[in-house]
Formats: structure tokens, sequence, C-alpha cells
């Protein structure tokens, strides 16, 4: 029997991000209607349209399964949108959700005719529960150093509904070409999470994770120097 989540220490673990979003002068909140999401996301400017992970016509959300965090600033304007969601894979793994998840119509920036593949060995291990936080959008004048801190509160607020079993997202290869990876504050990446069929390196992605046991520890040993 795993151990029980500790209120005190995640909700510390949660200040910690927030009070750094409050100092960059942003207002978190953290809300659970995906409609709402969806359509706040097809109204906003520069944000690319809502992941395939996260439309629900293709892939429901059931209540509970899932949330989604924004931010604003002084004038109450949208500053930052990220969705969280978990899925039961106790009898799957992550690679074959993405299979099942994008067909030949994927969304991610390729031709409807294209298909698409998981090919990180990692996602074949990742059973049980497993959160994806991804559909990640941040205006770009409050761009700097913004990553950590909502990877922060998709970690913490994960950790507290689900202690799940795994935590990942999906991030283009570039990224990593450019240093930013680091930025997510994931442990672990490897190449292969999600690609086209007919290879095209500018389109392939990243898988980014931190096990269940890793993000325990993390939220327990949290340190409010890391952020600075």
């Amino acid at each position: 029997m795993k151990s029980l989540v500790n209120p005190l220490q995640v909700s510390r673990f949660l200040r910690m991000y927030d009070d750094a979003a409050a100092q960059r002068g942003i207002k978190l909140s953290l809300e659970f209607d995906f409609r709402k999401y969806v359509s706040i996301v097809q109204t906003t400017p520069t944000k690319e349209p809502t992941s395939r992970i996260f439309q629900l016509d293709r892939s429901p959300i059931k209540s509970g399964d899932g949330f989604w965090m924004r931010g604003v600033d002084k004038n109450n304007e949208i500053v930052i949108l990220q969705a969280i969601r978990l899925f039961d894979l106790s009898r799957s793994n992550f690679a074959e959700h993405l299979l099942n998840v994008f067909s030949a119509d994927s969304t991610l920036h390729a031709h409807p005719q294209d298909s698409w593949t998981c090919i990180a060995p990692s996602a074949e291990k990742m059973t049980g529960k497993v959160c994806y936080h991804g559909d990640a959008w941040v205006r770009r004048d409050y761009r700097g150093g913004m990553p950590k801190i909502m990877t922060g509160v998709a970690f913490g607020a994960s950790f507290a509904m689900w202690a799940p079993d795994f935590v990942c997202g999906l991030v283009p290869n570039w990224l990593l070409d450019k240093g930013l990876v680091a930025q997510y504050g994931y442990p672990h990446h490897e190449a292969g999470g999600l690609q086209p069929v007919q290879q095209n390196a500018l389109n392939d992605y990243l898988l980014l994770w931190v096990t269940g046991e890793e993000l325990r520890s993390r939220v327990d040993r949290h340190d409010p120097t890391k952020l600075s």
C-alpha cells in the first residue's frame, strides 16, 4: 500500500509556486470544466488549437479525471494556460494510448494523411495511473521562468488529487537543442515520444516524465531556493 498524501506538505509545495507566480503579477486558478477550457483556447490569440489529448469529442475527460490552470494579469487578461488529465492505464500503457488517440488525422502540425507512432521505450513501461501534462501556453511578455512554475503547479495538484504512478508530457524535439527542456523540471526525457511514420525531424516530440516516487520525493523535499 502506498503512503498517504500529506496535505500539509502539498500545500507548502503549491504555495511556493503560487507565490512565485504572484511575484510576477500573475494570479493562478485551477478549474475543472473542460468545455470552458476549449472555449477559452479558441478565443486566445497565439494559442495553438487544443491538443488531441484534450479534445472532448476524441478523448473524453470524466469528472474528477482532469483539471486546467489559467493565470491572469492585473487587468484580468489571460496570460497562462495549461491542462492536466489522468488516464487509467492499468490494462494498457502510455505508448498504446497515444496510438489510439493520434490517428491519421492528428492535429499536431501534420498533414491529415500522416500517421503517428510512439517508439519511446519508456512509454511502454508507463502503466497504472498516468497523468498527462500539456497544452501549455504563455503570453510572450510573461515567458521568463514560467515553465518551471507551471510544471510545479501541475506536479503538486496532480499528486494531491491522484498520487499517480507517472506524470508525463510531450514537447517538440527542437526545444532540447535550444536548451529549453530543462526549464520544464522533468528529470527524464526520451526521443520518439510521438513522431510521424513518414519521418520529419521537425515534427518529432520528446517524451518527458517523472515517476510517482520521484514526484512524492519532490513534494516532500521542496526547496524554495530552486525557483530563484
